[in-house]
């Protein structure tokens, strides 16, 4: 049973409902335009779509970058793009919740679209804080009185306290949208309840995630193995003793990731055998792929991928998972040399009987470019939320839905 209230529980019809979607998206730093819109689309086609059809008042408020930042821009790009998208009307307003917003906000009819500008305009929608203290801001006590409902869609901000994230739960009937609902649901699959034997497989750099994942899921007994790659599993190797050589050792010190050594060897000196580390590997040799047992290291050259045996290895245990969950690339996938690994391991997924979600911007991307999205079984677009919900934190995004209150109805 969710905690939280959904579109199901709301009749929005006439309504004026404000909906806190993610449509940061990557953006040329010199034409300021959106260069993929799949964030944009993912929201189109499900809460916005579906609000616009049964005859809301929609009011769109989302953020683009930060100030100061290169991809920090307005969302009138991002207007036109949803108005290509839901293929109607889309109105757009360069103000946040001023005499201008207010207007427009007055003047919306039943099935249209009002984006708002950029929410991060205003230099306050980044300070954290409670639901209730962000009630009694300016954003929130300016727009809330003209709305009817407030729905949260942005789960990939959801692990930030912002104003447009909390501040309304507070003040305002609240429900999941269609993506945070469907992320929430995918997610429990993974990490609340999810069929054993359940497999987590950690690649990509970000070692000090991988630890925090590691320790979460394997002390809770949500996984049953943790397979590593990448950049990771050079940290995993090292920790077990292996030497990896000087190219690669001087890498990791340079990226200041051998500060994570004790912790990494202590989780596998808890957890064994769980914790499954690559058996070969594959090195640059003058741009030629060289695979080399772990037990024949160190190596004079860089590694980059795992070997094929290690991709064997993993696919046996995978093909025998009834739940996975993969985040980051088990190799440098960008190069055809050195994208074994990383296609190896995430084919054997999508050939996997399994429950499998996926995330990280890598990740994806690699899913993409290797045809697999049909067959993985839930692709999160969050990145920071979905790294801290797998670590077992509770996102205050998500919290403010569970707590919100229902004192004006609708």
């Amino acid at each position: 049973m969710a905690k939280y209230k959904t579109l199901n529980d709301f009749d929005v019809k006439n309504k004026t409902v404000l909906v806190r979607v993610d449509f940061n998206s990557e953006i040329d730093p010199q034409t300021k335009k959106v260069t993929s819109d799949v964030r944009i689309r993912t929201h189109a086609e499900s809460t916005l779509k579906e609000l616009a059809e049964k005859g809301a008042k929609t009011v769109v408020i989302a953020h683009q970058g930060r100030k100061g930042d290169p991809d920090y821009t307005t969302l009138k790009t991002h207007t036109e793009i949803l108005q290509t998208i839901l293929k109607c009307p889309i109105k757009y307003v360069e103000d946040v919740f001023g005499e201008k917003a207010q207007a427009a906000i007055k003047s919306l009819q039943a099935g249209e679209v009002l984006v708002l500008e950029n929410v991060r305009s205003w230099d306050g929608e980044t300070k954290s804080g409670t639901p209730d203290k962000q009630s009694k801001t300016e954003l929130v006590q300016k727009l809330a009185p003209l709305a009817d409902l407030f729905v949260s869609d942005a789960f990939s901000a959801a692990h930030r306290g912002h104003v447009s994230m909390v501040g309304f739960t507070a003040v305002l009937p609240s429900a999941a949208g269609r993506i945070m609902e469907r992320e929430l649901s995918s997610l429990s699959k993974a990490l609340e309840k999810p069929e054993h034997p359940c497999v987590y497989v950690m690649g990509g750099a970000k070692a000090d995630d991988s630890l925090e994942i590691s320790k979460y899921v394997l002390g809770n007994s949500i996984a049953d193995y943790v397979l590593v790659g990448g950049v990771t599993s050079q940290l995993f190797l090292a920790a077990k003793g292996v030497n990896l050589g000087k190219p690669t050792m001087e890498f990791l010190a340079k990226k200041e990731l051998t500060q994570f050594l004790p912790g990494i060897k202590a989780l596998i000196e808890q957890f064994g055998d769980k914790v499954q580390v690559p058996v070969d590997v594959a090195v640059n040799v003058y741009g030629d792929r060289l695979e080399i047992p772990v037990d024949q290291l160190p190596t004079e050259y860089a590694i980059l991928d795992l070997g094929s045996k290690t991709v064997q290895k993993y696919a046996s245990i995978i093909s025998a998972a009834k739940s996975i969950v993969v985040s980051g690339p088990m190799g440098v996938y960008e190069n055809p040399q050195f994208n074994w690994g990383t296609k190896g391991v995430l084919t054997a997924i999508a050939e996997s009987s399994a429950f499998s979600l996926a995330g990280g911007g890598n990740t994806i991307a690699a899913i993409q470019e290797y045809g697999l999205s049909p067959k993985i079984g839930y692709i999160s677009t969050a990145g920071g939320a979905l790294i801290e919900f797998l670590m077992g934190k509770r996102l205050p995004g998500v919290v403010a839905l569970e707590t919100a209150a229902e004192t004006k109805k609708i």
